[in-house]
């Protein structure tokens, strides 16, 4: 974008592009330090226990003495891109349609 293009305005080089003129403006607000510190915490927490859910993330933050929510432990970990890791259900696609198909139907005549 060129904002002092001769022939084309901001809303106009904007609306070609299919951005809002506020998508132009907004300038990133950066982390709070807060943030950034329990960012450190979380990460390091989650690198011994890996399996530890945001709930349990929050008690172990709250424990340490910061007021935090599981609102915001959410966020963070999110934007950390952390997940937690628990053993996923046993699927097996085929057993319900391999028993189905083994069933023999028969009509009753009635």
């Amino acid at each position: 974008m060129e904002p002092d293009h001769p022939q084309l305005s901001i809303v106009r080089q904007c609306d070609l592009l299919g951005l809002a003129r506020s998508s132009y403006y907004y300038e990133p607000v950066p982390e709070s330090e807060e943030d950034m510190l329990l960012m450190r915490l979380l990460d390091e927490q989650y690198m011994r226990t890996p399996f530890y859910g945001k709930r349990k993330m929050v008690k172990f933050l709250q424990d340490e003495g910061y007021a935090v929510d599981r609102k915001r432990v959410r966020r963070l970990m999110q934007r950390m891109g952390l997940e937690t890791i628990y053993p996923k259900p046993q699927f097996e696609p085929g057993w319900f349609a391999d028993r189905a198909l083994s069933l023999s139907v028969t009509r009753s005549e009635h």
